[in-house]
């Protein structure tokens, strides 16, 4: 069987931009990844290989000199973000039919870059906590995370090099630290969030799953505003200088995650980093709960006249946030809003001593049981700041399931970030698809 699917972006963009290996092939090899391995994970939503066969002859015809940074490049897209050519379904029975009447902005930046939609992949209902059918890839039987679950575990399996998810708490980085990938949420609006399904308008932010930081990096690029983000991660002339915030007061995390986490900073300390550790001011304890006025008042603004006319074909989970979020008053939903602005700015002070600041992205590894996604907690601070976040896996718990290291930075510290995670990253190696 080919080894293609083992391919990154970087590696797989320079052949087909070269002309060392066609789209056509390319997607052939990972339509047969997705044959062997999609029985036990589940992956896709929609999945057309005439579509895909379709996408990649036109490619295959535009000649060497005129190819985009990600020519013939497939990527995963998170079912809440619209597609023309391919059923939208948000994860929901009240979407069953739907045909979104163009493509969402971050769609058509793919495609001017290039790449093009291998498929639909599984989403929680309406991303939020209402599990699909995806399992994670290392075990059957744990949840994969969420919401953009079947994102984390199509990378993970080979099925494709990339995907792009969504975060509103923690459901770019949560999923790819259960699944050992590399997730990245960028700074709030760094990539254009127009025709994608809106949950929170204060927090949602487009992100992407890859196998590497070099990744991530170059598909963000193409994806984001003019100088956001760049395509080549800058290699640091010293080694960073990183906080190390080993819990959240409004969580608690398992003694496997702690120690991996332990061991992995002291890697990066012998290496010649500048650990310091630190621990959450006091202006910021009540983030979690600013997050959480925020987020679901805005939800049931956003959500409540689909939740009036097809509440019985939402489920119990989506129900209950959303009649939690319309007993949020507005004034209290003002007052969050102050709140959050207060602990952004108290937050920037803290940040700005550190290039980045080492954090668990999850309490554990994934959960077992297929009714949950686990907990999203330990993404909410970098959520709620819109700051960039990105996780690394960095070993494996006493299941064998993975464990992974969040960094996160000031809002607009992009680069910055990216250029700390692949000096991280060349130092924590792991074995990478399952």
């Amino acid at each position: 069987m080919s080894e293609l699917f083992r391919l990154g972006v970087v590696e797989a963009a320079a052949r087909l931009r070269d002309g060392r290996m066609t789209a056509s092939e390319y997607a052939e090899a990972l339509l047969a990844r997705v044959a062997l391995t999609d029985g036990d994970v589940s992956a896709w939503a929609t999945l057309d290989p005439e579509y895909i066969h379709s996408e990649t002859a036109v490619r295959d015809v535009i000649p060497a000199p005129a190819r985009r940074a990600l020519h013939g490049i497939p990527v995963g897209l998170k079912d809440i973000i619209h597609t023309v050519d391919l059923p939208t379904r948000f994860g929901s029975r009240a979407f069953d039919g739907f045909r979104a009447p163009a493509d969402a902005e971050c769609v058509t930046g793919l495609r001017a870059a290039g790449a093009y939609a291998f498929g639909k992949t599984v989403t929680t209902e309406l991303a939020f906590m209402h599990p699909g059918p995806t399992r994670n890839p290392w075990n059957p039987k744990h949840t994969p995370g969420g919401s953009s679950q079947g994102s984390a575990a199509a990378v993970a399996i080979g099925q494709v090099p990339v995907a792009l998810g969504t975060q509103t708490n923690g459901s770019v980085i949560r999923p790819a630290a259960y699944c050992g990938v590399v997730g990245f949420k960028p700074t709030l609006n760094a990539i254009d969030f127009r025709g994608v399904n809106v949950f929170s308008d204060t927090l949602d932010t487009l992100g992407t799953f890859t196998r590497s930081v070099a990744d991530a990096a170059l598909v963000a690029a193409a994806l984001s505003g003019p100088n956001a983000i760049s395509s080549a991660v800058a290699m640091r002339g010293s080694p960073p200088r990183l906080g190390y915030l080993s819990d959240f007061p409004w969580t608690t995390l398992d003694c496997d995650a702690d120690d991996t986490l332990d061991a992995a900073a002291t890697k990066l300390r012998i290496a010649g980093a500048t650990i310091m550790p630190t621990s959450l001011p006091a202006a910021l304890a009540e983030s979690a709960a600013v997050h959480r006025t925020i987020m679901l008042h805005e939800a049931a603004q956003n959500l409540a006249d689909l939740q009036d006319r097809a509440r019985e074909r939402l489920s119990a989970t989506l129900n209950a946030a959303l009649d939690e979020g319309r007993a949020i008053g507005r004034s209290a939903y003002f007052k969050a809003l102050d709140a959050r602005r207060a602990i952004v700015a108290s937050a920037t002070e803290w940040l700005r001593h550190y290039d980045a600041l080492i954090a668990p992205p999850a309490p554990a590894g994934a959960p077992e049981g297929l009714d949950t996604t686990g907990d999203p907690s330990c993404c909410t601070l970098a959520s709620l700041l819109g700051a960039p976040a990105i996780t690394l896996p960095i070993g494996l718990d006493a299941r064998r399931l993975p464990l992974g290291m969040q960094l996160f930075t000031l809002p607009g510290g992009d680069d910055r970030l990216l250029s700390v995670a692949a000096w991280c990253e060349a130092r924590l190696p792991f074995s990478g698809l399952v």
